[in-house]
């Protein structure tokens, strides 16, 4: 499967699972939702700022589905080329090795994005 298809798959299937979840879990579940969104919102730190604590995070946590969120939002936040190169080496950094194959998907992602945004400039 291409890259651009698993970003399409992923925001297909966070979109239906958050419906389920939040439908199906309950008030806590849907406060922790609510915490979640809140915490990424502008404030001391700039939500840019905030995307790539997360995904500095979640290199270390080795998780992939927060790993590629994360991207997005900083590839929508307007992030540039070195910092997410900078924020990359941060999680290898502290997570080590064992970091190193979420690192190679995130910049598999990272470069998808990057086309993505080159086809859709073209086509302007």
């Amino acid at each position: 499967m291409s890259s651009k298809n698993r970003i399409s798959a992923f925001r297909e299937e966070r979109e239906r699972l958050n419906e389920v979840a939040l439908a199906e879990g309950g008030l806590a579940i849907r406060r922790f939702f609510n915490l979640d969104t809140a915490a990424y919102k502008e404030g001391a730190l700039d939500s840019r700022v905030k995307e790539l604590i997360g995904l500095a995070a979640s290199l270390v946590l080795r998780c992939d589905d927060c790993i590629l969120y994360h991207t997005l939002r900083a590839f929508e936040e307007g992030v540039t080329d070195e910092e997410y190169r900078e924020v990359m080496n941060i999680g290898l950094v502290v997570g080590g090795s064992i970091v190193i194959p979420h690192l190679r998907r995130a910049f598999e992602h990272w470069q998808e994005l990057k086309r993505e945004k080159e086809k859709m400039n073209g086509q302007e």
